[in-house]
C-alpha cells in the first residue's frame, strides 16, 4: 500500500520458521540438541520431545513448528548445516508491517491471522473459499474496505501420504496470484506534518481538494500502533487498548460524534436567502440576546454586550447567535431538516472506510419516538447554531463544506487513488458530479464573503491568526458546549474538568479565489487554539503548493 507519492505505507515482511516432522523420537531428541547448540535456540528441548511424543502416539505426523523467527543469522547457519537435519525445513512466512505506525492507523487499519472460517466477515460472501488458516485479513480501514483487491488468490496443493506422514504422490495443485497494490489520495508528509501537531490531543483533522474529493490527510488522535496487533500479545494490546479511556481505536473523523455548533450558520445563511427571509442588506440588531416573540424565554449571545447591527456578511464574520437565532426561528425546523439533509447532514458520506456513523439531523418526529418529547421553539432556536439534538461526523461537515466550495455541488469524498495489478495501473473513476443544491451564484457568493471576512476582517474570529498570511481563506469557527455553565456565575475554564470543557470546530478553504484545500477541524475538551493548528496547517500547505495547489 503506497501514498499518493508511491511511498510504501504497508508492506509484507518475509520471515523463517524451522518445522519439524515427527518420526523417530530418540533420534531427533540428539538432533533437537545439537540443533539448539547450533542455532542457540531458546526452546525447550524437552516440550518438543514431549509434544512429538504425544503426537506419534496418537499417529499424527503432522509437522511441529521448532522455531518461528528466525534472525538472519541463524537462517544461514541451518542453511549451512541443513544435510545434518533432513527431517527439518525451513519455511517463509509474511507478516504485515505499517512503517509509520500511529500515524496512519485510522486510515490504514490493521489485519488479523484468519482462523476461524465462521467469522462474522464471511456471512452472506463467497470469500471464505480464497481464505486458508493463518493469513491475513482486514479487519478495518483500508486493510477491510479493499481486501477484495489486496488480498489474491492463495495457491495449494493437495498431496497424499502415508500412516507416517511421508509423501506418496500429487493431487492437484492451484498457482498462487498475488492482491493489487494501492495507492492512496493521502500525502504522507502532510499526514505525518499534522499528527505532529496533533499530538497528545484528542481531535480530527480532514484536508481535502473540493476539487475531485481526494482525501490529502485524515487524522484521528489519539492513534494506536497497528504493529501491536502483529505478534504474539496481540490480544493483550487489544485490551489494553480498549480501556484506555480516550478511545484510541475510534476513527474519530467517521465515528466522532460533535454538534456542528457555528460552523453551520453559512448553510442557514443559504437556507434564508433561499426562501427571501432577508436578503444582503437585511439589518437585525444584536443586543446580546434573544427573545423567542410573544413568549419571555431569552436566549444569550456568546457576546455578552452583542454585536450591535449586523447583516448576513458581517453575522457570519463575527459569529452573532443572536442573528441566527432568529433565522432558524423564521425558517422553521422543517425546512431547516429538509435543506442540512441536501448538505449531507444525517446522512452516510459512503467514504471508502467501514463502520462510518450516521450523526443526527432532528426532527419533531425524531425526539418524539427517541425522547418521547414534543418538540418546542427552544429547540429550533438551538438548531440555528448547531446545538442541541444535531449531532455529526467530521466527515459529514466536511462534506458539507465540500457541497458549499462548489456551489452546490456534490464530490465523492474518497482515500482510494488508483491500483496496480501485473505492472497495470486501474484508476479511481469518480461518479458523476450531482447538483443537489440549485440557488443563485450570488447567494453562494454572499456567504463566501462571510466566511472571507472571518479570516480577513477584524472582527473576524479568525483575523489574528491570519490577518499577516500572504494567502487567503475563507472560514467559518465553531464551538460545541459540552457542559452548560449557565448557572454558574463565575468559572475558570481550567478548573473545569478536561472532559467538561468545549470542543472547537472550524471549517476552512483555500486559495479563497480559487479553492483548491478544504479543512475540518475538531479538538475536544482543550484549550490548544484551534486558529494556531489551521494558520499552521496551511502554512505548511502553500509552502508546497507545487503539490498541492497546481
Amino acid at each position: 500500500m503506497y501514498d499518493r507519492n508511491g511511498i510504501v505505507l504497508a508492506k509484507n515482511l518475509i520471515f523463517y520458521r524451522l518445522k519439524i516432522k515427527p518420526n523417530n523420537t530418540n533420534i531427533f531428541f540428539q538432533k533437537i540438541i545439537n540443533l539448539q547448540k547450533i542455532l542457540k535456540l531458546k526452546n525447550n528441548k524437552y516440550d518438543i520431545i514431549n509434544i512429538i511424543k504425544k503426537n506419534i502416539k496418537n499417529n499424527n505426523y503432522k509437522s511441529i513448528i521448532l522455531k518461528f523467527n528466525l534472525s538472519q543469522v541463524q537462517k544461514s547457519k541451518f542453511l549451512v548445516n541443513r544435510y545434518k537435519f533432513p527431517e527439518i525445513s525451513l519455511v517463509t512466512f509474511q507478516k504485515r508491517f505499517y512503517p509509520y505506525g500511529r500515524i496512519f492507523s485510522h486510515v490504514i487499519g490493521y489485519v488479523k491471522l484468519y482462523d476461524d472460517k465462521k467469522s462474522i466477515f464471511f456471512k452472506n460472501t463467497n470469500l471464505i473459499k480464497r481464505y486458508i488458516k493463518n493469513h491475513p485479513i482486514g479487519v478495518n480501514g483500508i486493510e477491510k474496505y479493499y481486501e477484495n483487491l489486496l488480498y489474491g488468490t492463495v495457491g495449494y496443493q493437495k498431496i497424499a501420504t502415508n500412516n507416517q506422514g511421508k509423501y506418496k504422490y500429487k493431487i492437484c495443485k492451484k498457482n498462487a496470484y498475488t492482491g493489487s497494490d494501492i495507492f492512496l489520495t493521502i500525502d504522507l508528509f502532510l499526514q505525518r506534518y499534522i499528527y505532529s501537531l496533533m499530538i497528545n490531543i484528542k481531535g480530527v483533522v480532514i484536508v481535502s481538494n473540493p476539487k475531485n474529493g481526494n482525501i490529502l490527510a485524515m487524522v484521528s488522535t489519539p492513534g494506536y500502533d497497528p504493529n501491536l496487533f502483529m505478534n504474539n500479545n496481540r490480544n493483550n494490546n487489544l485490551n489494553i487498548l480498549l480501556k484506555n479511556i480516550n478511545h484510541p481505536l475510534v476513527n474519530r473523523a467517521i465515528q466522532g460524534i460533535y454538534p456542528p455548533a457555528s460552523t453551520v450558520k453559512p448553510y442557514l445563511s443559504l437556507i434564508a436567502l433561499n426562501f427571501n427571509l432577508i436578503n444582503e442588506n437585511t439589518i437585525l440588531f444584536d443586543p446580546g440576546w434573544w427573545k423567542i416573540p410573544k413568549i419571555n424565554q431569552f436566549y444569550k449571545d456568546w457576546k455578552k454586550k452583542g454585536h450591535g447591527y449586523l447583516n448576513i456578511i458581517k453575522a457570519i464574520q463575527e459569529s452573532s447567535d443572536s442573528f441566527f437565532y432568529q433565522l432558524s426561528y423564521n425558517i422553521g425546523i422543517n425546512k431547516i431538516h429538509q435543506w442540512m439533509t441536501k448538505f449531507g447532514y444525517g446522512k452516510l458520506t459512503n467514504i471508502d472506510l467501514f463502520d462510518e456513523k450516521i450523526g443526527n439531523m432532528p426532527t419533531k418526529k425524531w425526539k418524539f419516538n427517541n425522547i418521547q418529547l414534543p418538540w418546542y421553539l427552544g429547540d429550533t432556536i438551538l438548531v440555528g447554531i448547531g446545538q442541541s439534538y444535531w449531532n455529526a461526523t467530521p466527515i459529514q461537515i466536511h462534506n458539507a463544506l465540500t457541497i458549499l466550495i462548489n456551489n452546490g455541488m456534490s464530490k465523492a469524498l474518497h482515500i482510494y487513488q488508483k491500483r496496480k495489478l501485473n505492472n497495470i495501473f486501474y484508476y479511481y473513476l469518480p461518479s458523476k458530479d450531482k447538483k443537489i443544491i440549485d440557488l443563485p451564484i450570488k447567494y453562494w457568493d454572499i456567504v463566501k464573503l462571510g466566511m472571507y471576512n472571518v479570516a480577513n476582517k477584524k472582527q473576524g474570529t479568525m483575523y489574528k491568526y491570519f490577518s499577516s498570511a500572504n494567502y487567503h481563506i475563507a472560514a467559518k469557527t465553531g464551538t460545541a458546549q459540552v457542559f452548560n455553565l449557565k448557572n454558574i456565575k463565575k468559572c475558570n475554564v481550567k478548573s473545569i474538568k478536561k472532559k467538561l470543557r468545549d470542543h472547537k470546530l472550524i471549517i476552512a478553504f483555500a486559495p479563497f479565489e480559487d479553492p483548491k484545500i478544504a479543512i475540518t477541524i475538531i479538538i475536544e475538551n482543550s484549550n490548544i487554539s484551534i486558529g494556531y493548528i489551521t494558520r499552521k496547517i496551511f502554512d505548511y500547505i502553500f509552502k508546497h503548493k507545487e503539490k498541492f495547489l497546481i
